[in-house]
């Protein structure tokens, strides 16, 4: 586990694939998995309960100060990883199935991470209140951007059939949960900032569940016949390829802007990062009837690169020399 610690994988990251493996052995069916369905929906509504809850509205408006990082964080999010999703269609259907491209589009979807964005920056000492602000942000405007999207350009390529009737559900399910957060938070917000365990088990838990259930379906529906090693490989390196092109770009950008290094570090880490504890659910939601589990894979995977190459890059920049009147936490 301490050499795993070193590039960011703990035992929940294991405990994904831990639940795909039972999932693939004892997937859920008939009564089962309505059962597991009923609970997915619970768990999800609880853990963006607790993200409203502890959510400050006045962090949320500080950030508005600083408006140039935070729309160049959006513009990489919700454009240049769009763009970059549909370039990859001529892939498709040769070099990856239709349906593993599906995945990949959606990955590209999604809002950026929020704990591991700014435990990341933090460690490369960079602007951690822009972190804070810009991926909380991408989460609450990822709830209507990321359904939105879906609908736009995941319809017009063919390769998924929503209708508005979903972006509805996901606001019914994720948004009407997050403003009652908001509500009570005077009640609870503080106790939550002081005692990270309920946020931590039911923000693994839904992501855990979501996982089985999705896996399960997967397995129940014999989707996974359709994926060999070789288009697992392929996938690898195609969310290898797209994290060096989203990250160089990134760079590239907080330089020609004249960002100070601080706010640089914000980009690259929010910028380039993806969030499963957002994707999984918008995708259970989304794609509710359809093969999830394969949808969700190309994220899950991106998911786990992302988190060891961060952390590689964070360790660098976290080592090079301390500036004058720069403040260190120690």
């Amino acid at each position: 586990m301490k050499f795993l610690s070193k590039f960011s994988i703990d035992g929940f990251v294991l405990a994904i694939f831990g639940m795909v493996a039972v999932a693939s052995i004892f997937p859920a069916s008939g009564q089962a998995a309505v059962v597991v369905d009923w609970a997915t929906k619970i768990a999800i509504g609880l853990l963006f309960l607790i993200y409203g809850a502890r959510l400050s509205p006045a962090e949320a408006w500080q950030g508005v100060k600083h408006w140039r990082l935070h729309a160049v964080i959006l513009a990489i999010t919700f454009v240049l990883f769009p763009l970059l999703g549909l370039a990859l269609r001529v892939l498709a259907p040769t070099v990856i199935s239709d349906e593993i491209y599906t995945g990949i589009l959606y990955l590209c979807l999604v809002p950026s991470t929020v704990q591991s964005s700014i435990a990341f920056t933090s460690i490369a000492r960079g602007n951690v209140a822009g972190a804070i602000v810009s991926a909380s942000f991408s989460n609450i405007v990822g709830v209507f951007v990321t359904p939105l999207l879906v609908v736009l350009l995941m319809n017009t390529t063919g390769d998924a059939h929503v209708d508005a009737g979903a972006a509805g559900a996901i606001l019914l399910q994720l948004l009407a949960p997050f403003l009652v957060g908001q509500l009570i938070r005077p009640w609870i917000g503080a106790w939550l900032k002081r005692n990270a365990g309920p946020t931590k088990i039911v923000d693994r838990g839904s992501i855990l569940l979501v996982v089985y259930a999705a896996f399960s379906e997967g397995m129940n529906e014999n989707i996974w016949s359709a994926v060999d090693a070789v288009q697992i490989a392929v996938l690898v390196v195609i969310c290898l390829l797209m994290l060096a092109v989203v990250m160089g770009t990134s760079v590239g950008i907080g330089k020609v802007l004249g960002f100070s290094l601080e706010d640089r570090i914000v980009i690259l880490f929010a910028g380039s990062k993806k969030s499963l504890a957002s994707g999984l659910p918008m995708a259970a939601v989304l794609f509710a009837g359809g093969p999830v589990g394969l949808i969700v894979l190309p994220l899950m995977i991106f998911h786990q690169i992302q988190l060891i190459v961060c952390a590689v890059i964070a360790q660098r920049l976290a080592r090079r020399p301390v500036r004058e009147g720069e403040l260190v936490e120690v």
